[in-house]
């Protein structure tokens, strides 16, 4: 009978109900975007970090865990090598520069990461090889810049920098693609450590070296130790550091956790305007429509089969417009440019949808405590 009742009336309002569902759709839209975008931002700074194949990350001390402030000397590296539990390290420094074409135009903004080969730090090739030569003019590219630039393996491309005042061309032979390694919103390239070092942006020294100086070093432990214990153990043997796993590492980043509190906070004051809005249409539509409610009950309807009639009808509703709204926001992700930070993974969507068809019955709770009280005397006006 519920059922009955429910489909019935959607049918021969179908015009009002479908309105209503567009309404609910676009609710979707702006949650899943929200989501998307929340989650693209956060893989943006976080993502080579998140992925990084160690356990510890080694900072100076006192910068407020900032890869660009921090500053590792050489002379620490052999020190943290020689903690009990370390099985590996690798120095990895952090810059940025810019891969431009022949003619000196700018492609593309990267991160210019330096890594040890075969050290911690160094990403998997997905294709072609690895990083060989400690000094070499060679790169790896991520897999979003192979995306943005159509660059390929055996490709030669050229970067600047900036020394001093100065702009500085340096050409890299690209030996490798790796998977998506955003760091700091930025693509990223892979290069030698020690070329790292030399090619880096960096004020004018008038030629005199400089002491070769890493932002952090990666940590790998061995896998019978805690990393707790290796963490103290380097904090108290190797002065002036402070020892981090990779999600303390990643969420100290400038700007991250009040980034992700902002839009987390977008969704949930959209998430409650939907609750409002699914909540004032189903009222509206159950004072419409108080009479015919005081007629079934008048004919021995029960108000358990008018509640559940209402209910059917919101989750009905609800589904159909989260349905369409979920459609839309993929369409919208296939067409938007690389560049805009949109991701919706499977378990972000899953969340983000779950919550949206819980909105519409919490929603319209208001419309279904109305339809119980109503009297069928007084809903017929005797």
């Amino acid at each position: 009978m519920a059922w009955y009742l429910a489909v019935k009336e959607i049918l021969r309002n179908r015009g009002r109900f479908l309105l209503f569902s567009l309404v609910i759709a676009l609710i979707t839209v702006l949650v899943l975007f929200i989501a998307a975008l929340a989650q693209g931002l956060a893989e943006a700074n976080k993502e080579y970090l998140e992925k990084l194949d160690a356990e510890l990350i080694v900072f100076q001390k006192n910068v407020d865990l900032s890869t660009a402030a921090s500053r590792i000397p050489r002379d620490k590296f052999n020190d943290i090598r020689r903690i009990e539990g370390v099985a590996e390290i690798g120095p990895l420094g952090f810059a940025t520069a810019t891969i431009v074409l022949d003619d000196k135009t700018p492609l593309l903004d990267v991160s210019l990461i330096g890594v040890e080969p075969g050290k911690p730090g160094m990403p998997p090739a997905l294709e072609g090889t690895g990083l060989r030569s400690p000094r070499g003019y060679q790169t790896m590219i991520d897999g979003n810049v192979a995306k943005r630039t159509g660059i390929k393996v055996g490709d030669r491309i050229k970067i600047k920098t900036i020394v001093g005042s100065d702009e500085k061309f340096h050409t890299l032979e690209v030996v490798g693609i790796t998977d998506g390694r955003q760091f700091f919103y930025a693509p990223s390239i892979f290069v030698p450590f020690n070329t790292w070092d030399s090619i880096k942006p960096q004020p004018n020294l008038n030629g005199q070296p400089t002491a070769v100086i890493a932002n952090v070093v990666a940590v790998r432990i061995e896998p019978s130790v805690s990393p707790e214990i290796v963490a103290a153990r380097i904090e108290s043997r190797v002065s002036n550091v402070e020892v981090v796993d990779r999600k303390t590492a990643y969420e100290a980043s400038p700007g991250y956790q009040a980034q992700q509190g902002t839009l987390n906070t977008q969704r949930g004051f959209t998430l409650l305007i939907g609750i409002l809005v699914i909540g004032g249409f189903f009222q509206i539509q159950t004072l419409q429509k108080v009479p015919q409610i005081g007629v079934l009950k008048a004919i021995g309807t029960s108000n358990h089969s008018i509640a559940v009639a209402v209910v059917l009808q919101i989750v009905l509703v609800t589904i159909l417009g989260v349905a369409i709204g979920s459609m839309l926001t993929f369409l919208l992700t296939l067409f938007l440019p690389a560049g805009i930070p949109i991701l919706l993974s499977g378990t972000t969507a899953l969340i983000a949808i779950s919550t949206l068809l819980l909105i519409g019955p919490i929603g319209g709770m208001v419309s279904v405590r109305l339809a119980l009280k109503v009297e069928p005397l007084a809903a017929l006006g005797m």
